[in-house]
Formats: structure tokens, C-alpha cells, sequence
């Protein structure tokens, strides 16, 4: 699915964009003109945990529940929680900060790292470490991701990184194409428009 056929929401249509049109999400770091999207900026994305701003948009959360893309790995442990009934909760913690359930559902779809099974990262981490060592150039994202919905995040801002932990999860999306969630998104756009 092509990026220009995904419905928008609107703090991601105010965003700025790169030479092809896309969007840049709000953690995105740029070198020079070129948005770099395999990775995080820190202050940015400190900023967001601060104030409780959606990392795809820049706008602010409502309190609440709030969503993030995973991939195979993640999408499987939250998939095999609940179906045994028991309650999923990251030990890990991840660099990747919440968003609206909106951007999220967008994000999924127009990421082609996120979108597709077979979709392999265009770059690597800059200095790999125990939570970036899977961002690596030519790694496939791998069967099932999912966008999920959680009903808080704990954050902690270090001196290099900022880390996030989600808590219970509220919605699980899990998707092999993100195509999947079209419908969801179109819904959710207009649930939000009212």
C-alpha cells in the first residue's frame, strides 16, 4: 500500500516532510535536510516523555490509554500473554516512545520497516548496544507486528537515552501486512473528528 492511499491524521499532515513526501515523525533526528529514520533523538524524544507528547505527531496525549507499533518478537510475548490470561508487561525497556491510537494505526502502515513481514531496515543503529543490537541494516522485521494499546507508560530519561516501559496492555492490533488496519484507522479518524 502505497503511502499517499493511507488516510492522515492531522498533527501527522503538520509534520515535516522528507524529499518523497513522508512524513517525519516527531523523534526522528535529521542530518542535515534528510530525516533519519531508523533512529531516535534524545532530546526529542525526551521532550515527548516530559510532556506527554505523542512521538509520531508532536501533539499532546490525553491521559489515558496510549499505543506503539511492535514487532515479531514483542507482538508474539503480548499475543501468547493473553491468550493464556495472564497480564503483559515489558521488563525490557525499549527506546521507542507511546502515540495516539491514530498515529500509531498510521505509522504501521506507512513505515515500510513496520508494514510488511519481509521489510528489511534500511540502516543500522549508530552505536549498537543490548536494546539496539536488532536495529541492524537488513534485518527483517519478522512474522506478526502489532499495534498496541496500553493503559500507561514509566519512562526514564538518562544522560544518553531515553527508555520507555508500557503497562497492561488495553488493545492488541496484531497485523502481518499493516494494510490490516485500514478500516480501524478510517474509524478512528472519524471517532476523533467528532
Amino acid at each position: 500500500m502505497r503511502f499517499e492511499s493511507v488516510p492522515m491524521p492531522a498533527g501527522v499532515e503538520a509534520r515535516p516532510r522528507d524529499t518523497r513526501g513522508y512524513p517525519v515523525p516527531a523523534i526522528t533526528p535529521w542530518e542535515g535536510d534528510q530525516p533519519q529514520f531508523a533512529l531516535t533523538d534524545y532530546e526529542r524524544s525526551a521532550e515527548c516523555a516530559r510532556k506527554r507528547l505523542c512521538s509520531v505527531c508532536n501533539q499532546p496525549l490525553p491521559q489515558g490509554p496510549v499505543w506503539r507499533v511492535v514487532g515479531a518478537a514483542e507482538s508474539a510475548a503480548i499475543g501468547e500473554a493473553l491468550a493464556a490470561d495472564r497480564p503483559y508487561r515489558n521488563i525490557a525497556p525499549t527506546l521507542e516512545g507511546p502515540g495516539h491510537r491514530a498515529c500509531m494505526l498510521y505509522a504501521s502502515m506507512v513505515c515500510p520497516y513496520l508494514a510488511r513481514p519481509n521489510a528489511r531496515r534500511g540502516i543500522s543503529a549508530a552505536e549498537p548496544d543490548d536494546l539496539t543490537s536488532h536495529v541492524v541494516r537488513g534485518a527483517v522485521r519478522g512474522a506478526m507486528g502489532a499495534v498496541v494499546g496500553f493503559a500507561e507508560y514509566e519512562y526514564a530519561v538518562t544522560g544518553s537515552r531515553v527508555l520507555f516501559r508500557f503497562l497492561d496492555v488495553v488493545e492488541f492490533l496484531p497485523h502481518d501486512t499493516a494494510d490490516a488496519h485500514l478500516d480501524e484507522l478510517r474509524a478512528e479518524l472519524a471517532r476523533t473528528a467528532k
